[in-house]
């Protein structure tokens, strides 16, 4: 099931003015691949709410930052992959949390197994 960022909801115009460009700039930013919204069943795109927050980041890079759309999509490639890695990070968190009660409650075992055999 989707969340609620990651629902298509809004329509180019409505996008474009959200995001504070224009609408043949969101098109040419689809055709640069930089964001990909969805399709209706009559073929209108579709923002949802993390296309916008990537829309404004974008925007963001260019005017506050001066960056080109060269390095957007650099910049757009690092924070995708940093993504990734935190998201590897906290699944071995994870699997490390798993590893450390499965001992614990080995060594309990062990406490309440020895107590027992110095009770006979």
């Amino acid at each position: 099931m989707m969340d609620w960022e990651s629902k298509p909801r809004y329509v180019i115009s409505v996008a474009a003015r959200m995001v504070g460009i224009e609408a043949h700039t969101l098109r040419y930013y689809e055709r640069l691949g930089l964001v990909q919204p969805e399709r209706s069943s009559g073929n209108r795109r579709l923002y949802s709410e993390e296309d916008i927050e990537r829309l404004r980041y974008i925007k963001a890079l260019m005017s506050d930052c001066g960056v080109n759309l060269a390095g957007v999509e650099v910049a757009l490639r690092l924070m995708q992959r940093m993504k990734e890695m935190q998201q590897q990070i906290e699944e071995m968190e994870r699997k490390i949390q798993r590893i450390a009660e499965a001992e614990i409650q080995d060594v309990i075992q062990d406490i309440i197994e020895d107590a027992e055999w110095k009770e006979v």
